[in-house]
């Protein structure tokens, strides 16, 4: 390493006096730093002995609601070309009859072999906070993610404006096994 010359180091001099250090504690003087470590030995070359061992793929996860639909089932949703098997409308429900108003139409198109249910869970007001509107919209998809029916759930869309549109959506069921 070179040492500066004397216009080096002066112009070193001007570039740290106006540095402003980002932390408030002051900056430490050449004598307090601590020594510095010694360099660690260099690396040992290894000799390659075959191809590395191959770890196992992680196992699948379950499908979640709204990841399984193939696009041909999206484009007829995006269309409304999908009549729902039920209607299920929330107004005038509160959080708690709401959930068991849905839990029980998905029990009942579950039993019936249904795969689309409309979920009518009502627009927010405009200039409403949306703590105090859209507390069901909001949890829908929580309710619908850890309910007992979340196996037999394929997707949770948005729903075709004649259907709804933004208040409203549509959950398709997987298809019933047993009936096939």
């Amino acid at each position: 390493m070179r040492s500066l010359s004397p216009d080096e180091t002066e112009l070193w001099a001007r570039v740290t006096a106006s540095i402003r250090p980002l932390s408030r504690d002051p900056p430490p003087t050449p004598a307090e730093s601590p020594p510095k470590p010694p360099l660690p030995p260099p690396p040992v070359a290894r000799v390659a002995r075959g191809p590395a061992p191959r770890r196992a793929p992680p196992p699948p996860e379950p499908p979640r609601p709204g990841a399984t639909l193939d696009g041909t089932w999206d484009r007829r949703l995006r269309s409304g070309s999908v009549m729902p098997d039920r209607v299920l409308d929330l107004h005038g429900h509160d959080l708690d009859s709401a959930w068991s108003a849905i839990d029980r139409a998905l029990e009942q198109a579950v039993e019936r072999g249904e795969r689309v249910l409309l979920l009518v869970t009502g627009h927010a007001r405009r200039g409403d906070p949306p703590v105090q509107r859209g507390k069901i919209r909001a949890a829908v998809h929580d309710w619908l993610a850890v309910s007992r029916h979340a196996r037999h759930i394929a997707a949770v869309r948005g729903a075709h404006p004649r259907h709804g549109g933004g208040g409203s959506l549509y959950i398709i069921l997987r298809r019933n096994e047993a009936r096939r």
